[in-house]
């Protein structure tokens, strides 16, 4: 190995220094991103194409020593790819996503090397390897709190989402996004791109680059066995025109087995001809993607190219994978750069795209919006004429709309079928077919294929990339685009910036659904949000009437970072509340609806609209027999936790209200308490933890086919008689 005499200080931590590649004389006397310039200005210029296979050989040196420094991480999947990524920077490109959370010591490499990860006090390899996997520091899965970094990444399948949704929201620009072996095996990446490139034919300035490196986590992936030609086919047959595929097998002559090799194993002349194919490849797909071409980069190297190990054996680091074993120093002495390459690297890097990615990037500056003006909202008669909640939110939605012409709102089991048509006619349904009688058109923003997950994965895409959107969903169904929306809001929650809440409608409750039976009546996605609650930035709203449900939507159009879930009826239901009271509700999570006094006080907390009902009419009769009811209208459950239940100050925007415990005896304080809920009993945790009282739970079971919604009340034990019942007991 080389004795270094001087490396640059950012190079403090790496143990070992190689000798100069063949022709580093040459091709790395001045950097090939010149002076004052964002990108090569050739591709085929041999002094980029060796600075390329540079800084691939520098990305694969620095995931192996951050993963080896912990015994943690994985260096595999990366390092098949390491050319790909190195020419998209090379050609000017820093808005990179993934959607392979496994690829995070790649990504905080390049960050490291652009030197975006200074804005974190990360200047030297040493501290990007004590940062690794520590809190406050480099996460084991890319974070919404990293600079330089768009999206989060984790879950396989969503990454397609968030270069979509930043393409639709910064035409002219490129977000390329690497999907893995594993990830394209996935249901939804496919689908939900071809859905949108049929909504939007002329959003073409995303990017995918699958790695095809014939290995996933623990075995080969499946379509590892796919030749060539079937992979091409599989793109085109699902709409992408122009499928790129460079193969290392092609520029192999050291006669590696099978169909996958390792270009690091070439010949120094083969290396520079596979680099160069990649480059030129690379080149070719971001023109033809931002030229109005949907278009795919495809590269195919086996899995773990120039790192520790080979295949699926390279995908993780275990215990015995130290900077000291055999295997890991090996592999760290083949790749080691001398210091004048690193500080190549290190240049061309920072020049890249005209600055360090937490500067360039579009995520790192918070997008301009349109005001709104004043919402027409409008303010019904309480206990006048029943009123659809969601039709009265639905005419907001559509000025909202009007106002902001990048809003988008997305919808997977149609508009009008949840009592919101008045969506559609403001907005559009947006497709290619123009239809009056549908409210279709090509230039249309209700967003509506047959696709939770793509539904969800558009809006919180949009969300977290700074604009406005709305989810809306049939609650029994919205589980299926959970996922996307719970990585975003969690991710909200970590930002270094503002950016709009990421709000749903959720409609048609488990109660309103009797006569669809069980698959119509599924409540478990309130018990997921309840559990999220404690995160911080989540709020499940449960406006009681058309009135508060409007001041609800105002109030979370206000908001930043936070994670707003509005559920409500599409029926006809009574006015209970004045916009004044629904805010006072909004903000001290409950309201009282009713009181009446008595012998004895039973207070009923009642989440959801449908659910008050039957708790109206136990009132009733509770009230024939002398003892005092007390109905409250629980709007907001998060704001009536204690403050240490909930992880609120370490969120983004933290938002630190709760109702006081002044505020909950006057509200909650009886002789007895009972919560009521046509969803998950969770929702009542902050009540049941609070409350003093004498108290049960009354809530959703299990799903039947009834005629009514009373009779699906009553086979889940929320009958009037049941609850008066069980408020006697308690009381006496």
């Amino acid at each position: 190995m080389t004795t270094v005499t001087q490396a640059p200080s950012f190079c403090e931590g790496i143990q070992y220094f190689g000798e100069a590649l063949p022709g580093f004389e040459t091709f790395g006397k001045e950097s090939a991103i010149a002076q004052g310039q964002k990108a090569i200005a050739n591709p085929n210029d041999e002094n980029a194409v060796f600075q390329t296979l540079l800084a691939a050989d520098a990305l694969r040196y620095l995931i192996l020593h951050v993963t080896a420094s912990k015994s943690s991480g994985h260096p595999g999947g990366f390092a098949s790819q390491a050319e790909a990524y190195a020419a998209l920077v090379m050609l000017g490109y820093k808005n990179i996503l993934t959607e392979v959370g496994h690829h995070a010591p790649g990504f905080y490499s390049a960050m490291f090397l652009d030197r975006s990860l200074e804005d974190m006090g990360i200047s030297t390899v040493q501290q990007l390897c004590d940062r690794f996997r520590e809190q406050d520091g480099l996460l084991g899965h890319l974070s919404g709190q990293i600079p330089g970094l768009l999206s989060p990444a984790g879950p396989l399948g969503q990454g397609q989402h968030f270069a979509m949704s930043a393409a639709l929201l910064n035409n002219g620009t490129l977000f390329p996004f690497t999907i893995g072996d594993g990830g394209i095996g996935e249901p939804y990446v496919m689908s939900s791109m071809a859905h949108f490139h049929t909504a939007f034919p002329s959003v073409t300035n995303f990017l995918p680059v699958l790695v095809w490196n014939g290995f996933s986590q623990e075995h080969h992936s499946m379509v590892s066995t796919q030749s060539n030609e079937k992979m091409i086919e599989y793109w085109r047959g699902n709409g992408f025109e122009n499928v790129i595929l460079v193969n290392a097998k092609d520029y192999d002559d050291a006669n590696q087995p099978g169909d996958y090799v390792d270009s690091t194993a070439f010949s120094f002349e083969q290396r520079l001809a596979f680099t160069k194919a990649v480059l030129n490849a690379a080149d070719e797909a971001a023109k033809s993607a931002l030229g109005g071409t949907l278009t795919v980069l495809i590269i195919k190297q086996l899995k773990g190219a120039g790192v520790h190990d080979r295949g699926a054996k390279s995908h993780n680091l275990y215990a015995h994978h130290t900077l000291e074993s055999e295997d890991i120093v090996g592999a760290l002495k083949v790749r080691a750069l001398t210091p004048e390459a690193w500080e190549l690297v290190r240049t061309n890097f920072e020049r890249a795209g005209g600055g360090s990615a937490s500067r360039v990037a579009v995520t790192e500056k918070v997008r301009a919006l349109p005001e709104l003006g004043k919402l027409p909202l409008e303010e019904f008669t309480v206990g006048g004429e029943k009123k659809v909640a969601t039709t009265a939110m639905g005419a907001i939605v559509g000025a909202v709309g009007l106002h902001d012409t990048s809003f988008i709102v997305t919808n997977a089991d149609g508009n009008e079928a949840s009592g919101i048509a008045n969506i559609n006619k403001a907005l559009q349904i947006l497709h290619p077919t123009t239809d009056d009688r549908y409210f279709q058109s090509p230039a249309g923003r209700v967003y509506e294929p047959l696709s939770e997950d793509a539904c969800a994965g558009l809006a919180s895409g949009i969300a977290l990339m700074g604009g406005r959107s709305l989810w809306c969903s049939y609650e029994a169904f919205a589980i299926n685009g959970l996922p996307i929306w719970q990585t975003v809001t969690q991710a909200m929650a970590e930002l270094r910036r503002p950016t709009p809440s990421n709000i749903c409608l959720f409609t048609a409750g488990a109660l309103e659904q009797g006569r669809n039976g069980w698959t119509h009546q599924r409540p478990e996605i309130e018990a997921y949000l309840a559990a999220m609650m404690r995160n911080g930035n989540i709020f499940p709203i449960f406006p009681p009437d058309a009135n508060s449900i409007q001041v609800a939507f105002e109030w979370a159009l206000g908001t930043k970072n936070k994670g707003i879930i509005i559920t409500a009826s599409k029926s006809p239901l009574p006015i209970y509340t004045t916009f004044e009271q629904a805010r006072q509700g909004l903000q001290d999570g409950g309201i009282v609806l009713h009181e009446a006094a008595g012998e004895k006080t039973v207070v009923f907390a009642v989440v959801g609209d449908m659910s008050l009902l039957p708790v109206f009419e136990a009132a009733k009769q509770l009230a024939s027999q002398g003892i005092g009811v007390r109905i409250v209208s629980v709007i907001s459950p998060r704001r009536l936790y204690r403050p240490s239940d909930v992880l609120w100050e370490a969120a983004s925007e933290s938002d630190g209200d709760f109702l006081d415990d002044a505020g909950f005896e006057t509200m909650f304080g009886g002789d007895a308490l009972i919560g009521v809920t046509g969803g998950a009993a969770g929702m009542l945790e902050p009540l049941m933890l609070r409350s003093s009282a004498k108290r049960d739970v009354f809530a959703w079971k299990r799903g039947e086919t009834t005629a009514t919604p009373g009779q699906i009340m009553e086979f889940n034990g929320l009958s009037p008689e049941a609850l008066a019942k069980r408020a006697i007991e308690l009381v006496h």
